[in-house]
């Protein structure tokens, strides 16, 4: 009886030995995890450089002076409110990639098209939002680049990203101001283009699965995992987008 017992025991077969996963997730859900992990190290190194480079100077640009604008709105004082479409843009379509996940446990493939077309709406009107806010940026501080290592900048030409409560510091240390600036720009466009990057990116893929989900290759292949997997980036890229916000925007 303890023979029939050690055999059966050998046939069974080794959790980590191929053909079963430990975790009961596919390979390709787990490696989308490995990747989305080190690509959070990448934001994080990113977020933790910018909120260092703050802590550390005695004064730095207001938000609430430099997000200021709305499209079409004039020199409207509107603080936030672009963003905060922006954000709701994205969030929505966080939402509509949730619903086309759901519909496609259930095989749903009219849904799972209909879903994923409406996430990609949302990409890029966030994509385009975000382009208006560069452009706009860029052309409000675009002739201070060339002007930060020369120290008889006039004042003037940054003195309006600050709030009234820091202007006495900035006209009295107008060499510190000039570089909080610069450092807070520099900051602001790689880390929002590097997840701008990663938005277009998520577009694309959502492009590339909503075309196959129209020629029915994953009703073919019997479930549509691809979705969920490219579901996991998209909700990711939402996620760092509050990290983001609420650093460059909230605090």
């Amino acid at each position: 009886m303890s023979q029939t017992t050690v055999v059966t025991a050998a046939k069974e077969p080794s959790l980590w030995g191929g053909g079963r996963s430990p975790f009961n997730v596919s390979y390709g859900k787990m490696m989308t995890w490995f990747f989305l992990l080190s690509d959070a190290l990448t934001f994080g190194a990113f977020l933790i450089s910018y909120g260092t480079t703050r802590f550390f100077s005695s004064v730095w640009p207001d938000a609430n002076t430099v997000f200021k604008s709305f499209p079409f709105m004039g020199e409207h004082n509107l603080p936030l409110l672009f963003v905060s479409l922006m954000t709701f843009i994205l969030i929505m379509s966080s939402v509509t990639m949730v619903l086309a996940v759901h519909a496609g446990h259930y095989g749903d493939k009219k849904n799972v098209a209909k879903w994923l077309l409406w996430t990609i709406i949302g990409g890029i009107c966030f994509l385009s939002c975000q382009v208006w806010e560069w452009t706009h940026l860029h052309g409000e501080c675009g002739g201070l680049w060339g002007t930060f290592t020369d120290p008889n900048t006039p004042v003037t030409e940054f003195r309006h990203f600050f709030g009234h409560e820091s202007l006495a510091y900035v006209d009295a240390h107008p060499l510190v101001a000039m570089q909080s600036t610069h450092n807070f720009f520099n900051y602001f466009f790689t880390i929002t283009g590097f997840h701008g990057g990663h938005v277009t990116s998520g577009v694309i893929f959502n492009i590339l699965i909503l075309v196959n989900t129209v020629n029915g290759v994953y009703e073919r292949r019997g479930h549509y995992e691809m979705v969920e997997k490219i579901g996991l980036y998209w909700h990711f890229v939402d996620l760092v987008w509050v990290f983001v916000f609420t650093c460059f925007y909230l605090l």
